[in-house]
């Protein structure tokens, strides 16, 4: 399987209470009927940029601040128009012209996220953990084990966790993605991830989720699986 097959497998996806990123289109929020082209062409490019990629660090689900509308697993789109003051949009899609897809005269939206579009905590911590261990740019694949936004019944701009049958049909993205770039050391992020890989006979190492104040502990993990790492094989220690 190829990119763009892969894409064509996520776009077709569809569920009640599941936004997908890259066909569904809200006319509430986003800036226009192309949002989900843009945030295709947006994971087109981040994967191209990690065909070779060495680790896939994969999370629960998209979030309404980050993924739903980047269209990338824990990015912002704050940091694809480049306003996040730690994380250079370089970093994620090198040299691309970004599109917001956010609509910035939505009523849903603040005033802040009407200027620099949608910013998510844990994207933040995530993209700094990966500068902090010298991970080059494209080295690391972040991702989800429920690859779509799980949203809240009657109220699009929030999060839920994902169900058990969402996690089991994720799996299969999962799959299709470590098929696209193999050999790849998979760490699971929160436990969520960690059980549902485990339960489908993925090897991971887990990490504590840094949502919820889990910031430092996320952190501390990391770093404990980074100081053993094997790099002949990609292997954590």
């Amino acid at each position: 399987m190829d990119i763009d097959g892969f894409l064509d497998k996520l776009q077709q996806y569809k569920a009640p209470f599941v936004f997908n990123p890259w066909s569904d289109y809200d006319p509430s929020c986003d800036i226009a009927p192309y949002a989900p082209y843009i945030r295709s062409s947006n994971l087109k490019r981040y994967l191209e940029l990690r065909l070779k990629a060495k680790y896939l660090f994969i999370g629960e689900g998209l979030g309404y601040q980050g993924g739903h509308f980047s269209g990338i697993a824990i990015t912002s789109e704050r940091i694809l128009l480049g306003w996040h003051p730690d994380v250079d949009l370089k970093r994620v899609l090198g040299e691309w012209k970004y599109v917001r897809t956010s609509n910035p005269e939505s009523s849903l939206l603040n005033d802040i996220q009407k200027r620099k579009g949608f910013n998510e905590p844990t994207d933040t911590v995530v993209w700094n953990v990966l500068s902090r261990h010298n991970l080059a740019a494209f080295e690391v694949i972040l991702w989800n084990i429920f690859p779509f936004h799980p949203y809240k019944e009657g109220k699009l701009l929030s999060n839920r966790a994902p169900w058990n049958k969402e996690l089991y049909e994720g799996i299969f993205y999962t799959r299709m993605l470590m098929e696209l770039v193999p050999d790849m050391a998979i760490l699971a992020i929160g436990q969520k991830a960690a059980m549902t890989l485990d339960r489908y006979g993925v090897k991971n190492s887990a990490v504590p989720h840094p949502s919820m104040g889990g910031s430092n502990r996320f952190k501390a993990a990391v770093a404990g699986l980074f100081a053993g790492r094997k790099d002949s094989n990609n292997e954590f220690i």
